[in-house]
């Protein structure tokens, strides 16, 4: 359960302390850290391995006779495609923000109060045409810039749910049920909203432990930006791997015929589509289709299934707990998972 201590909740969150033999941030003073080296390592030979597992699938697949090898690959290979670009483009925010916005502008973009920035930063999410797997390292970044936590959050969960890209998505899979895209942007929007005011009032700084990286200030910016790329290509993008390859598994290991079972059943086909959202992990850009193509279902049940996907799955799990810490994960995606379905649930019968 969570604790009702909120002492210190609203403050900025330091990142976690360097582990042995990793050097401290400077903090002013000293002489200036010394240039990074540009080598080929891990994180290259990573990228090159996932390019020729992407471009060469099919030649791959065609080597394993096993066909449930065959769909573990191809929805591997689907995860990573949908999701890449979108990361690429969140890390490179997220640098441009650590590096280029002074901490002064978020001083005047939000309210001074927490409790106004939880909106601010929530309808912000308009603006961003992005995915779910790019807002993970940009709330990130916010934070590490002075935002409060409950407005980072909260444009965490909204930005991938209501920006334009997204709806419009939604709005072409749903012809016939024009109100869907109302019915998503409201509740989405409602969740973050909620999630940011919990935070506020349950919400403990210690929770989230940002990780060491080298301090930028002193860097020249460009050489700054660099590093901050490598280092959230780091966090978020291995644990994106190890999340798309979860729902892989999931994807061949659910029988279809359970999903027909549980259709026929009102309260259960809503934590079932739910539960599928986060098991399959689909790029808030595609999820709207697949929804729209789950008919058997009613409609309900398939918006839980697009307002708990953009803000709970294995991908993003895994990323939050990269990029955030376990304490926080373990604490977050459950309260968020439980807050959306409901939220959902009301949404749906109020319109349906």
């Amino acid at each position: 359960m969570i604790a009702l201590r909120t002492s210190n909740r609203h403050g900025p969150v330091p990142p976690a302390p360097a582990r042995p033999g990793q050097p401290a941030p400077a903090d002013g003073g000293g002489s200036a850290p010394q240039a990074h080296r540009h080598a080929f390592g891990s994180i290259e030979i990573l990228c090159v391995l996932l390019i020729l597992v992407a471009v060469l699938h099919r030649q791959i697949s065609e080597l394993v006779a096993d066909a449930r090898l065959q769909t573990w690959l191809t929805v591997f290979v689907s995860v990573l495609v949908q999701a890449v670009p979108f990361l690429v483009f969140g890390v490179v925010l997220s640098a441009v923000i650590a590096v280029f916005v002074p901490r002064s502008f978020w001083a005047r973009a939000l309210p001074r109060r927490p409790a106004l920035a939880v909106p601010v930063a929530g309808v912000a999410g308009v603006v961003l045409p992005g995915c779910e797997c790019g807002s993970v390292p940009i709330a990130g970044s916010l934070i590490r810039r002075g935002v409060t936590p409950a407005a980072a959050l909260a444009f965490l969960l909204a930005a991938p749910a209501i920006n334009p890209i997204v709806l419009t998505a939604t709005a072409v899979a749903f012809p016939r049920n024009p109100e869907m895209v109302a019915a998503r942007a409201g509740a989405s929007l409602a969740v973050a909203l909620l999630m940011g005011w919990l935070w506020l009032r349950l919400g403990r700084v210690e929770w989230i432990r940002l990780p060491h990286r080298a301090h930028l200030d002193r860097l020249p910016k460009w050489e700054a930006f660099w590093v901050a790329c490598r280092h959230d290509v780091v966090h978020a993008g291995g644990f994106l791997v190890l999340g798309a390859m979860a729902a892989a598994t999931i994807n061949v290991a659910v029988p279809q015929t359970w999903l027909n079972d549980l259709a026929a059943r009102p309260v259960l086909s809503v934590l079932a589509l739910a539960t599928l959202a986060v098991l399959l992990s689909i790029c808030s850009e595609a999820d709207a289709f697949v929804a729209a193509s789950l008919s058997q279902f009613s409609l309900t049940a398939r918006l839980a299934f697009l307002v708990v996907g953009p803000m709970v799955d294995l991908k993003l799990i895994s990323m939050q707990t990269g990029i955030f810490g376990r304490d926080f994960a373990a604490r977050f995606a459950p309260a968020t998972f439980g807050l959306a379905v409901l939220t959902a649930a009301v949404v749906g019968m109020v319109i349906w």
